[in-house]
């Protein structure tokens, strides 16, 4: 991944914090390490979005291992990619630095949307 652009946008958001106008903010860590089993793409991260309360909503990260999507006849499987939302952790298919931060932004966005009146 050296090179890479979408790798260097992830790494340049290392230690920022946004504050959004409607009192959501992000918080970003992202360096790169070793590839080993755990982290075999070489980047730890950890991207999250909290609340006027400091209450983390939503949160990225490879900070620990969870249990891993059950396919058909195989025994269960430990990742470290995952995705919290409120109480649910799950596996997350990190694919690519840009594909972490489009799918993260994208959850945002939802997150954050103010409902629209009447509907």
């Amino acid at each position: 991944m050296k090179d890479d652009p979408g790798l260097e946008a992830l790494l340049s958001l290392h230690g920022e914090v946004y504050h959004m106008g409607n009192g959501y903010w992000t918080k970003f860590e992202a360096w790169v390490v070793e590839p080993n089993e755990q982290v075999p793409h070489g980047i730890r991260y950890s991207l999250t979005l909290h609340d006027r309360s400091n209450r983390r909503l939503l949160g990225y990260d490879n900070a620990h291992a969870v249990q891993g999507r059950r396919r058909r006849f195989q025994g269960k499987r430990r990742v470290w990619d995952h995705r919290h939302h409120g109480p649910l952790v799950e596996p997350y298919d990190f694919e690519s630095p840009v594909k972490l931060l489009e799918d993260f932004w994208a959850d945002v966005a939802r997150l954050t949307a103010d409902p629209i009146e009447g509907k």
